[in-house]
């Protein structure tokens, strides 16, 4: 009862305190909500809205259910998730966060995941859009295509590390309904893999029972509602930065993250990359890629560790989205900043072996104007995630099948 007396006292105090600020500094919260506004509306509302919207399609329909079983095999002795993660982890890596924690959350909502396997799940889902690690990041910030190879190997490959890591997080559990639902029917001896996939798309389909018309209505809502709350967490994350740098707070912070930079041997002149990265992710990427005087080896870990950090303004957005369910933060939190960790240490391993090799594809990548929203959606971002969305799923699928047919081998060998 203590803690949580003190917890909304130091809400309190602290809510106060910001309010005082933007009343002393009125005119750059100003600016910094509206740039907030401009970067929700600009970058965010395209790229996440129409995912929001056909996630829960998807999921009304029985097609998250249809690849889950057919990857099954695959993730449940990888990730111990059941195999309807690995739909989440494909759509999770091609349209960025918060996409794959929203969807975790609706997985939750509906028992085809429990606590712990939900945990596992949005630790390692949680990532960037390719297309802005391609077009903002690489392309508009750092200005060299080139660097989008070796920060996509190290930013996804680390998440997949992380999933490997987060398998061994909590206890064997009672199981869920997704354990049900492969136990209905009949046997898998008896009936082949791609039977039982169709068998579990129709069941969730008889379940969720709405009409399509109904469906999609409370899907465009339900996406509305979800962008809407991003972008008011990314205006308020941007009026704090603001206000603190203008308070001369964030210059104290500076210091601090410069003396730990250098005892660590890294360049010191990083250490705005590292503070604007820990709160937001365009932030600290943009300061990343305009830092002077350094090598770029450290510039691009750096921002791979920002990348993969994410910044608190999309912790902000999770928290958002996994309100509604026992999903804690503590263990994604701890998940991203090992993903960070392991993100700029791969960039740094592997610069000299694949700089020169993966420089080759990227450098013909084409510079995508971010401040033409619209034309990049249609033109980059939609194209991408769905060519994205579908070699991760045929590589997923394969592995599955891998697995699957190993399963059988074993079986038939002790039999």
């Amino acid at each position: 009862m203590r803690a949580v007396s003190l917890s909304l006292l130091l809400a309190s105090l602290t809510a106060a305190a910001l309010a005082c600020m933007i009343l002393v500094y009125p005119e750059p919260s100003l600016q910094a909500s509206l740039k907030g506004i401009s970067i929700w509306w600009d970058v965010l509302f395209p790229a996440l809205f129409p995912f929001f919207v056909i996630s829960e399609l998807m999921l009304g329909i029985g097609i998250v259910h249809f690849f889950g079983m057919l990857l099954d095999p695959m993730m449940r002795p990888l990730f111990r998730i059941p195999g309807i993660g690995g739909f989440v982890m494909a759509l999770g890596f091609a349209s960025g966060y918060p996409v794959g924690a929203r969807m975790t959350a609706q997985l939750y909502e509906q028992r085809l995941v429990n606590r712990e396997e939900g945990e596992r799940l949005v630790a390692f889902t949680t990532s960037s859009d390719p297309i802005f690690l391609i077009g903002a990041v690489a392309v508009g910030f750092f200005h060299n295509a080139a660097l989008a190879g070796i920060l996509a190997v190290a930013h996804y490959g680390s998440a997949i590390l992380v999933g490997f890591l987060m398998r061994f997080h909590g206890r064997r559990s009672a199981g869920n309904d997704w354990h049900q639902l492969q136990n209905e029917g009949t046997a898998p001896r008896r009936h082949g893999i791609w039977k039982q996939a169709f068998e579990a798309m129709h069941q969730a389909r008889l379940k969720d029972g709405r009409p399509l018309g109904v469906m999609a209505a409370q899907s465009l809502s339900s996406g509305l509602q979800m962008s809407f709350v991003i972008g008011g967490l990314v205006v308020f994350f941007s009026v704090v930065m603001e206000i603190m740098s203008s308070a001369g707070v964030m210059a104290y912070i500076y210091a601090g993250i410069q003396a730990v930079l250098h005892g660590a041997g890294l360049p010191a002149a990083l250490a705005p990359a590292v503070v604007n990265g820990f709160f937001e992710v365009t932030l600290g990427a943009k300061a990343a890629g305009s830092a002077a005087g350094i090598p770029l080896v450290y510039q691009a870990a750096i921002a791979a560790w920002v990348l993969s950090w994410g910044g608190l303004s999309v912790h902000a957005q999770i928290v958002s989205v996994l309100h509604r369910t026992p999903l804690r933060y503590v263990p994604f939190a701890a998940a991203r900043l090992i993903h960070g960790l392991l993100a700029a240490s791969l960039v740094l391993l592997l610069w000299e072996p694949l700089a020169s090799r993966l420089g080759v594809i990227p450098a013909t990548a084409p510079v995508i104007d971010m401040s033409r929203p619209v034309a990049a959606w249609v033109h980059h971002t939609m194209p991408q995630a769905l060519w994205l969305l579908t070699g991760t799923l045929v590589a997923l699928l394969l592995l599955s099948a891998c697995f699957y047919f190993f399963r059988l081998c074993m079986n038939r060998i002790r039999t």
